[in-house]
């Protein structure tokens, strides 16, 4: 894990939100030929909004969205090229984990682009169902169960 990296949560009406909707769109629609833009933002408003930082800039982000008393999902995860294999993605994904436990939550679920399937079974989450598309791409359900 790189030094220097603090986490923390943020708000659309927080100054980082605007590097959060950067990163998302650099790193998870730019590539596809899409932009954020276009996408429906309306659970941003509800969502968790969970940031890794160095040196005060947003490097890497996810979203939380509850789903029931019992669970969380786990969305938009992005991390910034040169930011991604230095752990940082890792250590966002364990502090979700411990804000989803805290808050009473036992399972995360998560939709995996086919390419971070290896990434979060890494991290004890388990696929289940076939292969779907979304956003154009595959993915694959992933599941992993907190707090026991």
């Amino acid at each position: 894990m790189v030094e220097g990296i603090t986490t923390c949560i943020v708000a659309v009406t927080d100054p980082e939100y605007k590097e959060v909707f950067a990163l998302r769109d650099e790193v998870l629609r730019k590539p596809l030929g899409q932009s954020l833009y276009n996408d429906d933002l309306s659970r941003d408003y509800t969502d968790a909004i969970l940031v890794a930082k160095h040196n005060n800039n947003v490097i890497a982000c996810l979203m939380l969205h509850h789903i029931n008393t019992n669970e969380v999902q786990l969305r938009q995860m992005a991390v910034y090229n040169q930011w991604q294999g230095k752990g940082v993605g890792k250590h966002l994904v364990k502090f979700a984990e411990d804000f989803a436990c805290s808050k009473g939550y036992t399972k995360v679920i998560l939709h995996a682009r086919k390419v971070a399937v290896d990434f979060y079974g890494g991290m004890g989450y388990v696929q289940f169902g076939n292969e779907f598309v979304e956003v154009g791409i595959p993915h694959f359900m992933m599941e992993k169960i907190i707090g026991v």
